[in-house]
C-alpha cells in the first residue's frame, strides 16, 4: 500500500470521527456555546480546533496532491457549519486519486508563518508533519468535548473499527 493510499484512508476514517463528535456536540445541552470552549486559556476554542483539523487535510492535499484548494479561514459559527465543512473535506478525500501524489522520495518544502522552513521527502511530510498535525487538532476537539461533559469515549474516537468487529462464536 502506498503512503498516499494509507493517508487518504486515515483522513477518511478520522473525518468520520470528527463528524460523529460534532453530531454529538450539537445535541448537547450547552449547544453552540461549546464552540467557544477551550482546554486552556492559551489554546484555541473548539470551533477553531475543528477548522484547523479540516485545514490540515486541505493543506496536505495541496502539498501532496498538487492541488490549489483554498483553505476556509473563516470562523466556524455553528455545528451545522462545521458539519458542512466536514462533508466538503470528506468529498475532497473521496475524489482524490492517490496515484496523483508524488513519489515517496519526492521533496516537499514548506515554510511556516513564524519563518521556519522545512524540506523532506513526501512520505516523511505525510508521516512526520501532516498526520501528526491533523491528529493534534482532532484530539483537541475530542478533549474539549470530554472536558465539557459529553458522554464520549474511545469507541467514539475509533468508531470506524466496528466494520472489523468479529461476531462472537455461538
Amino acid at each position: 500500500m502506498s503512503y498516499a493510499t494509507a493517508a487518504l484512508a486515515t483522513y477518511a476514517n478520522m473525518l468520520g470521527t470528527l463528524d460523529n463528535l460534532v453530531t454529538k456536540a450539537s445535541a448537547h445541552e450547552k449547544g453552540e456555546a461549546l464552540l467557544q470552549a477551550r482546554l486552556a486559556e492559551d489554546m484555541f476554542p473548539l470551533a477553531t480546533q475543528i477548522r484547523f483539523t479540516l485545514d490540515q487535510v486541505v493543506t496536505a492535499l495541496n502539498r501532496l496532491g498538487s492541488l490549489k484548494l483554498a483553505s476556509d479561514e473563516s470562523d466556524i459559527t455553528s455545528f451545522a457549519d462545521a458539519k458542512a465543512r466536514i462533508a466538503a473535506a470528506q468529498a475532497l478525500i473521496a475524489a482524490t486519486d492517490p496515484a496523483t501524489w508524488p513519489a515517496s522520495d519526492a521533496t516537499v518544502e514548506f515554510d511556516l508563518p513564524n519563518g521556519m522552513g522545512f524540506a523532506m521527502q513526501a512520505h516523511e511530510y505525510c508521516r512526520d508533519w501532516a498526520t501528526p498535525q491533523f491528529y493534534f487538532h482532532l484530539m483537541s476537539v475530542y478533549s474539549i468535548l470530554r472536558m465539557e461533559g459529553l458522554a464520549i469515549g474511545k469507541a467514539d474516537y475509533v468508531g470506524y473499527m466496528m466494520k472489523y468487529l468479529k461476531q462472537p462464536a455461538t
